[in-house]
């Protein structure tokens, strides 16, 4: 029980630290509403159903994505441990990999590795992280980054 309440409190801490959840059923069903617990209840809805991904490569569920973005949530469902290493080290061909799916020019990609890199425990938070919450904050990590943000526009 107290993994569960542990484990309910990291998903909805690391939620918050991507501002708003975006896209997928959680923010359908609590569209609308402010404040901290419809934020983190659309937060955990998204995390419990695992719907975030499928909406950012169908462009459904509120998903509104580019084509980049969609390979790259399809790229990190089947490469997910992969690339977490390589983010962990700053290096390496699936770190590379996001890099050319995102269409990062070859000049930014060092500070993209970088980056990622520096945010490693933000978009990992955990052994548990599934690739729609790693995607959600990679996305949100390079939309608040003036750089680039052009890459997931």
């Amino acid at each position: 029980m107290k993994k569960l309440i542990a484990g309910a409190m990291l998903l909805g801490a690391s939620s918050l630290a991507f501002a708003q959840p975006g896209c997928g059923v959680g923010a359908m069903i609590w569209k609308g509403q402010s404040g901290i617990a419809p934020h983190v209840l659309a937060a955990t809805t998204n995390g419990t159903f695992g719907n975030q991904t499928f909406g950012m490569t169908t462009g459904t569920l509120g998903c509104d994505t580019n084509e980049s973005v969609q390979s790259m949530a399809m790229y990190m469902d089947s490469n997910i441990d992969k690339v977490a290493r390589d983010m962990s080290r700053g290096e390496g061909e699936n770190l590379d990999t996001l890099a050319v799916l995102l269409n990062v020019e070859q000049g930014d990609r060092a500070e993209f590795r970088k980056l990622l890199q520096d945010n490693f425990a933000t978009i990992f938070p955990s052994s548990d992280t599934t690739s729609d919450e790693a995607v959600s904050a990679i996305v949100a990590l390079l939309e608040s980054h003036q750089s680039f943000s052009k890459y997931v526009a």
